[in-house]
């Protein structure tokens, strides 16, 4: 893959960012809260150390948005076509985005590693066979690569925070 393919930015092409590095993992969630912010049937999540995304253009708006957790997250919206880019939740803090895939240049890089919330899944969503899927949640530990996790403990260790 090229750098290019790690580009992505809004529709009135104000922001633009680009990731250094492929995603630790990638979500496709199905919970209600995703399906109602999106106004879609689900949310497709590139999590990324927010050190590997330099923002290359424009300055984006951050909105706190209420969350199923009661923690609410941080979305981070272009502020002329109010387009969502990343969000910043609770439990990660700004230290990891989780990017929206379909405001890369190219969405079809990074497909979903895990489905997860699929217990309000649409019913009419057919899932592929070969991902996991799981009705909540799920261990890092049990899905995603070694590799992957180790960027993680890095992180946290980086900025003091517990395995």
């Amino acid at each position: 893959m090229s750098a290019q393919d790690y580009e992505g930015g809004c529709d009135c092409r104000y922001i633009r960012y680009r990731m250094t590095s492929g995603p630790l993992f990638v979500h496709c969630c199905h919970c209600r809260w995703c399906q109602r912010e999106t106004g879609a049937s689900f949310a497709l999540n590139a999590m990324i150390e927010s050190e590997r995304v330099e923002d290359i253009g424009g300055e984006v708006e951050i909105v706190d948005t209420p969350s199923n957790s009661g923690r609410g997250q941080k979305i981070a919206r272009c502020p002329k076509c109010r387009i969502a880019l990343w969000s910043h939740y609770a439990g990660a803090g700004p230290i990891v985005r989780f990017m929206r895939v379909g405001t890369l240049d190219n969405p079809d890089t990074f497909p979903p590693d895990v489905h997860i919330f699929t217990e309000s899944k649409q019913p009419w969503v057919v899932l592929p066979a070969g991902t996991p899927a799981v009705p909540v949640y799920y261990d890092f530990r049990e899905l995603w690569p070694a590799a992957s996790i180790e960027r993680r403990r890095v992180l946290r260790a980086k900025h003091g925070l517990p395995e």
